[in-house]
């Protein structure tokens, strides 16, 4: 089947949760101020003016955006988990992009891509740790399909510590689709799985690639693994026999920032 593009796909559903419209903790709201993310309002627990939170006022003012004082509880019912550090912002709609634009972003650079598929990552917390080491590892962006994986949300946001305000991410209903578009524009596909024959350090990862991660509990898919031009492995020497998601990815980024030179 022909990979199709529909330049609306990636907009929200009526139905969509809208968790992804409030930024909860210190740095995912001064880096959704540094990166000049559209902010309606701030909103700060009573006493709160302190340390980094007096630089989000200060920074906050500067672009005259409205600071409104709260009670801790109003900001826990808001986080839901309790942890808000005395502080949150009320932003736009987490913005998805195509992924003709993680390729472009590459082009312009002047660098081969270098694209993280999420195939199935469902705890927003893995999610947003491997949001921030992509981003941390100067990866071009990330693809997560739009069923069996946890979207861009408030949690995902303070997990990635802000990250997410600079690594562009793509959603896609397709992976496998998608894959195949990617090869096409001249990207290798790379999965990560246990039964991998062949090494992560034994792959050229220095050629444009699109690097798999799979979920926490069933890694990469089958039928996704069988669209993958490789399929390689992380060296495992205790008795563990797999790592956590995010960590996996960690590993598997830094070598292809090692093996680039970068």
């Amino acid at each position: 089947m022909e990979y199709k593009r529909n330049r609306f796909h990636n907009q929200r559903n009526p139905g969509e949760n809208n968790s992804a419209d409030i930024l909860i903790g210190r740095n995912p709201v001064m880096e959704a101020l540094k990166a000049e993310r559209p902010i309606n309002k701030i909103l700060v627990a009573s006493g709160e003016r302190k340390g980094s939170i007096k630089e989000i006022i200060a920074l906050a003012k500067e672009r005259h955006i409205v600071i409104q004082e709260v009670n801790s509880v109003y900001l826990n019912q808001l986080s839901q988990e309790g942890n808000h550090q005395g502080i949150a912002a009320m932003v736009s709609p987490f913005a998805y992009v195509e992924v003709e634009d993680l390729l472009e972003k590459a082009g312009k650079n002047g660098e081969n891509a270098f694209i993280i598929l999420s195939d199935g990552i469902t705890d927003p917390y893995n999610l947003g740790a491997l949001i921030r080491t992509a981003e941390a590892a100067g990866a071009h962006g990330l693809v997560i399909p739009k069923r069996n994986s946890s979207p861009v949300t408030s949690t995902v946001a303070k997990a990635s510590a802000g990250a997410i305000e600079y690594l562009p991410v793509a959603r896609e209903t397709n992976i496998v689709r998608c894959i195949e578009y990617l090869k096409k524009q001249g990207l290798w596909i790379v999965g990560a799985d246990a039964d991998g024959e062949t090494l992560i350090y034994n792959v050229d990862l220095k050629v444009p690639i699109a690097l798999v991660v799979g979920g926490e509990d069933k890694g990469v898919g089958r039928l996704v693994k069988e669209h993958c031009d490789i399929v390689t492995s992380i060296p495992m020497k205790g008795r563990m026999s797999s790592l956590n998601a995010s960590v996996a990815g960690a590993v598997l980024m830094y070598e292809v920032l090692r093996q680039r030179g970068s």
